[in-house]
């Protein structure tokens, strides 16, 4: 099958099955005009692929990780006994992120309870206004003759 068709069978662009080639995780045959030929092996493929960058794995980790696994109905399940500490080492990765972003919303819910709400006079609101103002005057876009 040629390229326009596994991407319509799997949902990934044809621009990204072009990158998981570029990634090595995809080698499809090249027929004599150069044109890409796939095979019903690839649709699984590019499936495992999805599946993995939707779970927080990187390229690098899923040519590695994914010769080890195989589709069980819908889901990918690890063969290799060795994938278990790679995919932990991700996952504790991905926590670790997770507990950052909920770090950075916590401070920043921290600076909105403490503003005071619309409609409320605050003597620094008027350097907020000028700045503001000042920041359009410098938008070329906005002071550029018309």
């Amino acid at each position: 099958m040629r390229i326009g068709e596994l991407a319509r069978r799997t949902g990934a662009s044809e621009r990204m099955l072009r990158y998981y080639e570029e990634q090595d995780l995809l080698r499809p045959a090249r027929r004599p005009s150069g044109y890409r030929e796939y095979q019903e092996t690839d649709v699984r493929m590019v499936r495992g692929i999805r599946t993995l960058l939707a779970a927080g794995l990187n390229t690098v980790t899923i040519a590695e990780v994914l010769p080890c696994m195989i589709e069980d109905g819908e889901m990918l399940v690890p063969v290799c006994g060795e994938l278990a500490p790679v995919l932990i080492e991700d996952r504790d990765r991905i926590s670790a992120a997770i507990d950052d972003l909920l770090a950075a919303r916590h401070a920043l819910d921290v600076i909105i309870a403490a503003a005071p709400r619309t409609g409320e006079q605050v003597d620094n609101c008027e350097a907020v206004a000028t700045e503001r103002a000042g920041r359009r005057s410098h938008d070329p876009a906005r002071s550029a003759p018309a």
